[in-house]
């Protein structure tokens, strides 16, 4: 066999076996049935439920003490309600909102329309002056037969509810006295830490707990009364059986943080205990609680 026929014979040998083993292939593809691997499942990634209450500390005080927030609820309407702007001199409004903060407990008796938020004390210093105590005290911790006056003001000597952009000048009053409102409006660390929130949370009403007047006052700055501050005056006034009063005239106040709030249409209204030493939870109660029906079906 000469060298060409060689080369034939070991094209037509290959192709032979190229062919066999593609017979095999292909007998072994139909006799194998191959299962495609499993499809992975997509991976969800569930956030976490929020437990209540969501506490934040949202600004400090002049000697530095925390100003916390208790936050309930996630419903689009948020209510804001705050006590202890004159610190230790109206220390019950205090205690009213740590009452409220246990009523609360995890947010479970709120409506799922509304959010609420409860700052106990904005004057964290004006407290301390008085109940020598920082956060949460207790009315026995509140001494007896002294001059709580000196803890109506912040560390830096200033009526905090004078110091906010309403009609705000660098000396107020407070029962007959002249007060000093700060070197202009929100100068203190307090009073922007509840401007800083506001904008934050942009609130559909403010409810503030003083004393010791016994009465629910709407708030107004240059515009008068806005409508849905009348509502909520007489809302809470009703329920918790406070008279109503359009304007406070017992002295002149400028700068005040509830005129500050109406000047950029934020309804808000200064709800004042009957005494400096009663709590008067029960009845607050039930303006509190007009207020979640009130606002859980408000537009």
């Amino acid at each position: 066999m000469n060298g060409n026929a060689r080369i034939v014979v070991g094209i037509l040998a290959l192709l032979v076996i190229l062919g066999v083993a593609l017979l095999i292939y292909t007998k072994l593809k139909e006799d194998v049935s191959v299962t495609p691997p499993p499809t992975p499942e997509p991976v969800v990634t569930e956030e976490p439920t929020p437990s209540y209450p969501l506490i934040r500390t949202i600004g400090s005080s002049v000697e530095g003490r925390p100003i916390e927030a208790y936050t309930y609820g996630t419903g689009g309407t948020h209510l804001l309600f705050i006590g202890g702007i004159h610190g230790g001199y109206e220390w019950n409004s205090v205690l009213l909102a740590y009452e409220f903060i246990d009523h609360l407990g995890d947010g479970t008796t709120v409506p799922p329309e509304l959010t609420l938020t409860v700052i106990p004390s904005l004057n964290p210093d004006g407290v301390f002056k008085v109940v020598g105590k920082e956060g949460r005290f207790a009315r026995a911790d509140v001494p007896t037969g002294t001059d709580t006056s000196v803890g109506r003001f912040n560390a830096n000597g200033i009526d905090l509810n004078r110091n906010f952009a309403c009609k705000w000048q660098p000396e107020s009053s407070w029962r007959g006295k002249t007060v000093s409102a700060g070197t202009e409006a929100f100068s203190e660390p307090e009073a922007k830490a509840l401007r800083d929130l506001v904008t934050e949370i942009a609130p559909a009403a403010v409810v503030f707990w003083h004393s010791k007047a016994n009465a629910v006052y709407a708030s107004e700055c240059t515009e008068g009364i806005l409508p849905g501050t009348r509502t909520l005056m007489d809302t809470y006034a009703t329920a918790a059986s406070y008279p109503a009063v359009d304007t406070f005239d017992a002295y002149p106040v400028t700068g005040d943080a509830e005129g500050w709030l109406a000047s950029i249409g934020i309804p808000a209204i200064t709800v004042e205990l009957s005494s400096h030493e009663s709590i008067e939870f029960e009845r607050n109660l039930l303006g509190f609680s007009a207020l979640l029906e009130h606002y859980k079906t408000a537009k």
